[in-house]
C-alpha cells in the first residue's frame, strides 16, 4: 500500500486536480459586493468621486440614469476625494452618478490552462487581449476591434503594464535588422533589439518612411501603435502604406487624436504589451509608434488636469518619467529569446531639436534618424540628414571595412555640404582641395544613393555592396 501511494498519479488525474485548483481559486477571488461612490464634481478632464477607497490606476465605471456605463481610470487621490480620467465620452454624466469599481472579467478556467494567481498588483492591473489571434487586426487602446471582421477570440490576457526588465538579462545588440531602407542599413545600420527615434517636423514623410520598413523588414511580427496622430491617417496608413502584405503579419492599434489623453496613454502601453508577448515567444518583433510625442502631450493634459506644476515648457515633471519606463519595455529579452525593435517617431515642433521631449527621447534612445525639411521640400526622399543622424549600436552589428565606408562616405559628403556656396557661385578653383574635388566627383552617385523610391526594397546585402561600389 505505501509502494502504491508514492506512485504518480497519471497524467489525466493529475490535470483534473490542475483543473479544480483553478476553479477553486476563481471561486475565491469572486467579489460578492462591489465597492461603491458616487461622482461629485467633474471639472475638464478629470472627475472627482467620493466614497469609495481604489488604488492608483485602478479601473472604474460610472453608471449614469440612462446610456451606458462610462469607464475611468483612477489617475491620483486627495483625502477622501478620488480623480478619475475617463476613457470615453462623459457626455450625460450627472452629479451623484455611482461610482463602481471595475475588473474586467477573466477567462474561466480550463483543464490545459489553469488560473494563474495574481500575487502581484501589476498582475491585477488592466489587461488586454493577446495572442496569434491579433495578426492583421485594427484595435483601439484597450483591445476593442476597429475593423469589421468580428470579435477577437483571443484565449490569453497581458496587463498594460509589465514588470522593469533586469538589465543583466538582457541580451546584447549583436545581429543586424534588415529594415528595406538603403540608407539606414548602410549607413545607420539598425540591431535586433534597438530603439531608435525619427526626429521631424510634421509633413517630412515619417509616417511613409515607418510604411516602407513595415511592408520591407525582416522581422516576423510588426506592432503599430498610432497614437495621437489624425483618424483618417489610420485607415490611409492601413490600407496605403502598409499594404494587404504588410498587414498579414502586423497589429495596428490605433488611439487617434480624438479619444480621451488616457485612452492614448493605453494605446501606447497596449501595443508594447503585444510586443512583449511575441517577444516572451521567441519572435522578432518590429514595434513602431508614431509619435512618442503626442503620447508625452496626452500625460502632459493629465497631469495638468490634475494639479501637477509645469516644469519645462509646459510639461509637468511626469512626462520625462513615463518616457523612459515606456521606451525601457522594448529592446532584447533573456538570451536566446526574441527581441524588439523599435522606432519611436518625435515630432520635433518647427523642426527644433531642441524641444524638450525630443532632447529626452534622444538621451534615452539607441540612436535617432533625423528628417530634414530643406531635402524633402528638393525633392529627396527619404529625406533622411545624414549628418545628423546616428546609430549607437552600429559599431557592434557591422565589420570594420563596412564601418570605414562609412566614415569615408560621411567625410566626403559633409566636406561638399560645407562648401556647397562656394561651389554653387563658382567661388572654388577645382585642384585646390582633393579631399573635395573626389566629393563634387562623388556626390551624384551619393545623392543618388541616399534615394530611394516608395515601391524599391533595398536588402540589408544589396544595400552594402551599393556603398562598397561607390568607392
Amino acid at each position: 500500500m505505501a509502494e502504491d501511494a508514492l506512485k504518480p498519479l497519471p497524467d489525466h488525474v493529475g490535470r483534473w486536480q490542475r483543473f479544480i485548483e483553478g476553479c477553486q481559486l476563481a471561486a475565491s477571488s469572486a467579489h460578492t459586493l462591489w465597492p461603491a461612490g458616487r461622482l461629485t464634481r467633474i471639472n475638464g478632464l478629470v472627475m472627482e468621486a467620493s466614497g469609495l477607497k481604489l488604488p492608483l490606476g485602478s479601473s472604474c465605471q460610472i453608471l449614469p440614469v440612462t446610456g451606458s456605463a462610462v469607464e475611468a481610470e483612477v489617475v491620483g487621490f486627495a483625502g477622501e476625494k478620488l480623480y478619475l480620467m475617463p476613457s470615453d465620452d462623459v457626455f450625460g454624466l450627472a452629479p451623484g452618478a455611482q461610482v463602481v469599481a471595475y475588473e474586467a472579467p477573466h477567462a474561466a478556467p480550463s483543464i490545459d490552462f489553469p488560473l494563474k494567481h495574481k500575487r502581484r498588483a501589476i498582475d491585477r492591473a488592466k489587461q488586454g487581449p493577446v495572442g496569434d489571434e491579433l495578426l492583421g487586426r485594427v484595435l483601439d487602446g484597450v483591445g476593442r476591434p476597429l475593423d469589421s471582421k468580428g470579435p477577437l477570440h483571443a484565449a490569453h490576457s497581458r496587463p498594460f503594464q509589465s514588470r522593469p526588465i533586469n538589465p543583466m538579462s538582457r541580451a546584447a545588440i549583436e545581429h543586424p535588422l534588415d529594415v528595406g531602407i538603403r540608407a539606414i542599413n548602410a549607413l545607420l545600420t539598425v540591431g535586433r533589439g534597438q530603439r531608435m527615434g525619427l526626429f521631424a517636423g510634421s509633413g517630412v514623410g515619417k509616417s511613409v518612411l515607418l510604411g516602407m520598413m513595415a511592408r520591407y523588414t525582416e522581422a516576423e511580427v510588426i506592432v503599430v501603435g498610432l497614437i495621437g496622430e489624425r483618424g483618417r491617417e489610420v485607415k490611409e496608413f492601413i490600407e496605403q502604406i502598409l499594404g494587404e502584405e504588410g498587414m498579414r503579419r502586423s497589429v495596428v492599434v490605433a488611439a487617434p487624436a480624438d479619444t480621451g489623453p488616457l485612452m492614448r496613454l493605453q494605446g501606447a502601453a497596449y501595443a508594447t504589451t503585444i510586443a512583449e508577448y511575441f517577444r516572451d515567444q521567441g519572435k522578432q518583433v518590429l514595434l513602431i509608434m508614431d509619435s512618442l510625442t503626442r503620447y508625452a502631450m496626452a500625460q502632459r493634459e493629465i497631469a495638468l488636469a490634475i494639479g501637477e506644476p509645469p516644469a519645462t515648457r509646459g510639461y509637468p515633471p511626469s512626462v520625462f518619467a513615463r518616457l523612459p519606463q515606456l521606451v525601457e519595455r522594448a529592446g532584447n529579452g533573456p538570451e536566446g529569446g526574441g527581441s524588439i525593435t523599435a522606432f519611436y517617431t518625435v515630432l520635433a515642433e518647427g523642426d527644433d531639436q531642441q524641444d524638450p521631449i525630443a532632447d529626452s527621447a534622444r538621451a534615452i534612445l539607441d540612436g535617432h534618424i533625423v528628417l530634414s525639411r530643406t531635402l524633402a521640400d528638393a525633392g529627396h526622399y527619404p529625406a533622411i540628414d545624414i549628418e545628423q543622424s546616428i546609430s549607437r549600436a552600429m559599431v557592434n552589428l557591422i565589420e570594420p571595412g563596412h564601418l570605414e565606408r562609412i566614415r569615408r562616405f560621411k567625410v566626403l559628403f559633409a566636406r561638399y555640404q560645407r562648401s556647397r556656396d562656394l561651389i554653387s557661385v563658382g567661388a572654388y578653383a577645382p585642384g585646390a582641395d582633393a579631399v573635395l574635388d573626389q566629393a563634387i566627383g562623388l556626390y551624384p552617385r551619393m545623392e543618388a544613393f541616399l534615394q530611394q523610391q516608395l515601391t524599391e526594397q533595398s536588402d540589408f546585402n544589396n544595400s552594402v555592396s551599393s556603398l562598397s561600389s561607390l568607392f
